[in-house]
């Protein structure tokens, strides 16, 4: 049975107890106010005291790469600095600007003397004025679409990464600036159209391009490029295919898929470092496809007498089928489809 007092007893324990917890609650804030010693908090407080303004450890934990808060949706929206991204500048504007120069000189200027020394490959015979079909209506359209668009990547893309050591003395920065901000969108908008090219080129040449035991002969005697002799060949010959795999395949999707990546970030949740891995093997591919570019102009235009013909019209004489693809012009003549 309780009585009056142990009721009194009880009662003042309660109030005692709850005293002691409203006591606790609010000195709770107090202490969570002050930040604990030695903390890095507690050590900002005090560059404050000492030195106002000092905001070192504060950027210091941003440059680290830490991924912090924001309202920001998207890969590495909370990282407000990424520094790997010095490194990424530091190569491109070192060794891809000042080795892809020297290879965009010194190809050309190769060939030019290659030129002034041996001349044009002439034909041997004399033309017969009888005409062979060598390139369809599609294939000529998706090679002059691919070599146009290529031809406007190349300049823009030039002018982009060497404008301003090159320009900048010539036009000065306003002039730098609206050159590059349209190149910039001839890059952006041709790009996409370059890869589709390089798409159809690839599916309408491929099966020509296949390795044959003639292309050995072709090997051994360099083409006849020193000797001015004629090679005898399939449709393509070696020089060719390797331009078709290496150049326009390899190095051709090579540009179009790291192009798409930059041209299209928030497709694929790409991160910062994603997109400058894009832009270094963008620029080295672009690099190594327009120097070999070099030599398949050439071929096509001042090194061999008629082959621009066949591309331009589609035809070509029958002198010229004999002499630079023999195997292609007795497979022709045999009622053949002149395919591997």
């Amino acid at each position: 049975m309780t009585t009056p007092s142990m009721r009194v007893r009880h009662g003042g324990w309660l109030a005692v107890l709850l005293l002691a917890l409203m006591l606790w609650a609010t000195a709770l804030p107090l202490h969570a106010a002050e930040p604990p010693p030695g903390s890095s908090a507690a050590d900002q407080a005090q560059r404050q005291v000492e030195r106002p303004l000092n905001n070192a450890p504060v950027w210091r934990a941003v440059r680290s790469g830490e991924e912090h808060f924001t309202t920001v949706r998207g890969p590495e929206a909370g990282v407000l600095i990424q520094s790997e991204g010095n490194t990424w500048r530091q190569l491109r504007n070192g060794p891809v600007t000042l080795y892809g120069g020297w290879l965009l000189i010194l190809v050309p200027s190769a060939i030019l003397l290659f030129w002034m020394i041996k001349g044009t490959m002439k034909l041997h015979g004399q033309k017969t004025g009888r005409k062979m079909l060598r390139f369809s209506g599609f294939e000529r359209f998706v090679h002059w679409g691919t070599a146009i668009s290529f031809l406007l990547l190349a300049v823009t893309g030039v002018a982009i990464l060497f404008g301003k050591h090159v320009l900048l003395p010539l036009i000065g920065h306003g002039g730098l600036g609206l050159l590059l901000n349209a190149g910039k969108l001839v890059h952006n908008y041709v790009g996409p159209l370059f890869g589709v090219f390089v798409l159809l080129m690839f599916f309408a040449f491929l099966r020509d391009n296949v390795w044959r035991p003639i292309d050995a002969v072709w090997i051994r005697r360099a083409g006849g490029l020193l000797d001015g002799s004629h090679v005898p060949s399939g449709r393509f010959n070696f020089g060719e295919k390797t331009w078709f795999w290496f150049g326009v395949t390899i190095l051709g999707f090579t540009v179009a898929v790291s192009g798409l990546i930059m041209d299209f970030p928030n497709l694929g949740e790409w991160t910062r470092s994603d997109m400058q891995t894009a832009n270094i093997v963008h620029a080295i591919g672009a690099i190594l496809m327009l120097a070999l570019a070099f030599g398949h102009i050439y071929m096509g235009t001042l090194g061999a007498e008629g082959a621009y013909e066949s591309m331009k019209t589609g035809y070509v004489d029958e002198t010229w089928a004999r002499e630079h693809h023999e195997q292609w012009y007795h497979d022709i003549k045999a009622g053949k489809s002149g395919h591997p």
